[in-house]
């Protein structure tokens, strides 16, 4: 064979050669663009799964129950009642059948019981865990059982002979010892039986601060008159409550000590400026709200020197939002005294009140007047949008979390 031709032979293979593996590279690089583009849509998949998952992640357990709660369930939870405003008895002290159909109707967030209510331990022990299990089965969702037993003049139970519990002359003379650690010893002490009879909230304890001499209304449930004193027997107080498992709720905010006339009767007043309260009555809440109280109870007094509108405080959003929720950065349940106290009955209908008290930046509505009416006006409140449903599902998302956190 010439050289020439045998040249032209090995370019002719090598050219076949460059052509083949041309063809084989092409065809890798295509299959390896498919696999590129195979991997990144998993990728995008798993990104989109991941993201999603961090997101439901992100929900609490709180949010994930509203999202179930229709707005009639997500209204009755804002309120706090007595057992006979949701079954119509005249005086509830067996929880049945009428307990459980009420329940059903109104899955109210919490339930408080009066002397009435309370006659002797297996009695009430009995009904609270009736109702208890009830809220469980019917609601899937936890309900306060509390009452007021602040130790004093002011304890349900105690107050009963039938109970044979530990009886304390008054929060006054635990203040008078200057020993914080009594008023700890003493929310503990109440906090226990409370505890064995199945309550797990405790309208306890009291943080005003007595400056007014003339002032009954608050008179010996007071720790005293030295606003440093009573914040510190305020805070060893909740703990005390709080470290047995019973939800505290210090009151009456923004403080009762120095009022004129009785906001269960009618108007009351504090003439305080709004420094001036700071200086004094607001400084044993703000130690209530560092020991990590449960509860704040706003009272129905009126501060015409502090505010801009003389409005009752459980109606005012200065006090509420503003100094409460605003000023001292208090994040739990915030709580009205009782609507049914004639500084709130005498002036405004009860769905006008709990509208009002609700726009203002409370959480939860105690004892309306006429429950079935405050019920009702927030519905059609939320309905008309005066309330919006995000608004409402901000305090139902609070009371849910705390409630999980306890129970």
């Amino acid at each position: 064979m010439k050289k020439g031709n045998a040249g032209k032979i090995i370019l002719g293979i090598m050219f076949g050669i460059i052509v083949v593996l041309s063809a084989i590279l092409a065809m890798l690089t295509i299959r390896n663009k498919k696999a590129q583009n195979a991997v990144a849509a998993i990728q995008e998949v798993q990104t989109a799964d991941s993201e999603e998952n961090a997101r439901e992640e992100k929900k609490t357990e709180a949010e994930k129950i509203l999202e179930t709660m229709t707005l009639e369930e997500k209204a009755a939870q804002i309120f706090f009642v007595t057992p006979e405003d949701i079954t119509g008895v005249n005086t509830a002290t067996v929880a049945g059948d009428a307990t459980r159909q009420a329940l059903e109707t109104y899955p109210v967030g919490g339930i408080v019981y009066f002397s009435k209510n309370i006659l002797e331990p297996e009695q009430i022990r009995s009904m609270l865990e009736n109702t208890w299990n009830y809220s469980q089965e019917v609601m899937k969702i936890p309900v306060w059982l509390g009452v007021d037993e602040e130790g004093g003049q002011v304890a349900r139970v105690a107050e009963n002979p039938m109970f044979q519990v530990s009886r304390y002359e008054s929060m006054r003379s635990i203040g008078d010892t200057k020993d914080p650690d009594q008023a700890y010893q003493a929310g503990e002490t109440i906090a226990a039986y409370l505890k064995d009879l199945g309550f797990n909230m405790d309208f306890a304890p009291d943080a005003d601060v007595i400056t007014n001499p003339q002032n009954t209304v608050i008179g010996d449930r007071s720790f005293g008159t030295d606003p440093a004193l009573v914040g510190e027997m305020t805070a060893d107080a909740v703990a005390g409550f709080q470290d047995q498992g019973i939800s505290a709720c210090i009151k009456h905010f923004p403080g009762h000590g120095q009022t004129e006339g009785d906001t269960h009767e009618g108007y009351a007043y504090t003439e305080k400026t709004l420094e001036e309260m700071k200086n004094s009555d607001l400084i044993p809440f703000q130690e209530g709200i560092k020991a990590g109280t449960d509860f704040v109870m706003v009272s129905h007094i009126s501060a015409p020197n502090a505010l801009s509108q003389d409005l009752p405080a459980s109606l005012s959003s200065e006090i509420i939002t503003d100094l409460l929720r605003g000023e001292m950065g208090y994040e739990g349940i915030i709580i009205t005294d009782a609507m049914n106290m004639g500084a709130i009955a005498e002036n405004y209908d009860s769905a006008q009140a709990a509208v009002m008290s609700f726009q203002a930046g409370a959480d939860m509505i105690l004892m309306p007047e006429d429950f079935q009416a405050a019920y009702q006006g927030i519905l059609q409140a939320v309905s008309s949008g005066t309330i919006s449903e995000e608004r409402l599902n901000q305090s139902v998302v609070r009371i849910l979390e705390t409630k999980l956190e306890k129970f």
